[in-house]
């Protein structure tokens, strides 16, 4: 970025729980001053005056919110490129608002569970982002001396699975591997992040596998509830940060709550699908739905709603999960479980947000501030605030938009969300002052940043 100043100006920004007029200055990509104002002839002169070479952008009307911290995103890169790279993943991120992603340790080849794993991780990144990346490591069997190595060299946490992966190379850990890890780690500040479901051996033989009640009824809400509830414990004894990825059923809510009543540093997040799809809706062979756990009956959908308001889930995120075309068969049982929403996640929860009279201010803390905050960047990341990185997204929450296969960006093209109207169009996409989306177009400067956790 140069070194003159940019403005930038809306009469609806979003900071902490206000929607206010304010403009922005920016220098160096950095948040360098707020001022709570319309734009008026005494600003302008103000403006001019304090800060030289100045660039002025005003957004009139248009929503000014942080940039989208999307906490849980499997790039696949190096190893499965042909799922997903660090430019189609960043590019499409970038075109949907999303100003930092956090890359999860699985499905690369190799996964990020050793530091020179987390080194070769890094290079492919390198130079091929278009919005700024950090990187969970995984926790597996037999890595427990990597753990802390691997916070030196910046993870902003780990996350392990309670059942097999469906990855060869990312194994599952057991209850006593938890804990022994939870005992490494107690003496940092990071966060331990759980796949949170126990195996449960249901008998689907003779069931129609094209079925999604088929799939549903071999990963019940038991196999969350059980898991949580294990990992809810182990928290409380050893008081190491935890968090519960992709909360489905919720019947695991009350674990989450009462855990958190009693002072347990314990978070969890929950997913765009869960909060817009129904079982009742899937159709048969319709795999682009499927995900580990399953989307679950509209009833459970309007309890998590509630629970996001509650504050008993901290976030929602996209749990970005791609393949290729061929994996998605349409056989329930056998197709890979994974859904895309990386490009839309703004639109798909402001949409559902705005039914239930849910505002924009508690759309950003789901989407940007506590995603941040998880994963040690809140002195960067996730708000508008002085000293902040300058990310900004800026939409529309009145227009609507038809998502459309040919306007995707991921690598394969696949998702629930092709042919469903939502609200909420992308206007601009600012990362630490500097435009990565304007005019329908990704801008072709890769200006995304390796990140660390520097709270830590």
């Amino acid at each position: 970025m140069s070194s003159q100043f940019r403005v930038f100006i809306s009469q609806r920004t979003v900071i902490g729980d206000e929607i206010l007029p304010a403009i922005i200055v920016v220098y160096q990509e950095k948040i360098e001053e707020i001022i709570y104002s319309e734009v008026n002839e005494q600003i302008t002169s103000y403006l001019e005056q304090k800060y030289p070479k100045i660039e002025i952008f005003n957004f009139g009307t248009r929503v000014l919110m942080p940039g989208i911290v999307d906490s849980h995103v499997h790039i696949d890169d190096p190893g499965r490129t042909h799922w997903e790279d660090f430019r189609t993943a960043t590019k499409a991120a970038a075109a949907g608002g999303v100003t930092t992603v956090i890359d999860m340790p699985l499905n690369s080849i190799p996964p990020t569970t050793t530091v020179s794993n987390l080194e070769i991780k890094m290079n492919a990144a390198s130079g091929n982002i278009y919005v700024d990346v950090g990187f969970w490591g995984g926790l597996v069997p037999d890595n427990i001396n990597e753990l802390k190595p691997m916070v030196e060299a910046g993870v902003v946490g780990f996350k392990c699975f309670l059942i097999p992966s469906a990855t060869d190379e990312f194994k599952h850990v057991s209850v006593l591997e938890v804990e022994n890890a939870l005992k490494e780690l107690q003496s940092s500040q990071t966060v331990v992040a759980f796949h949170a479901e126990f195996e449960d051996n249901i008998s689907i033989k003779g069931f129609d596998p094209t079925s999604y009640n088929t799939f549903l009824y071999s990963r019940p809400p038991s196999m969350e509830i059980n898991a949580i509830k294990t990992v809810a414990l182990l928290c409380e004894k050893y008081k190491t940060r935890c968090h519960i990825v992709h909360l489905s059923a919720n019947e695991a809510l009350d674990v989450v709550s009462e855990a958190k009543k009693n002072g347990v540093p314990l978070t969890a997040e929950t997913c765009y699908h869960y909060l817009t799809f129904s079982a009742e809706d899937i159709p048969n062979g319709a795999t682009q739905f499927k995900c580990c756990p399953p989307i679950r009956t509209k009833e459970n959908r309007e309890i998590l709603w509630e629970a996001l308001k509650n504050k008993v889930l901290d976030m929602v995120v996209s749990d970005h999960s791609p393949c290729t075309e061929d994996l998605k068969n349409n056989n329930f049982i056998d197709a890979w479980g994974g859904i895309s929403s990386l490009q839309f996640g703004l639109p798909v929860i402001w949409t559902e947000a705005e039914k239930r009279g849910v505002n924009i201010n508690d759309v950003a803390r789901w989407i940007s501030t506590n995603p941040a905050k998880l994963c040690g960047l809140e002195k960067s990341k996730g708000q508008i605030k002085v000293g902040m990185d300058a990310d900004f997204v800026v939409w529309e929450p009145e227009t609507e938009m038809k998502v459309q296969k040919s306007d995707i960006l991921y690598k394969n093209k696949i998702s629930p969300y092709v042919g469903k109207t939502l609200k909420g169009k992308i206007h601009s996409t600012i990362l630490r002052g500097n435009f990565i989306y304007k005019n329908g177009q990704v801008l072709e400067d890769l200006r995304g940043k390796l990140l660390s956790n520097s709270s830590l």
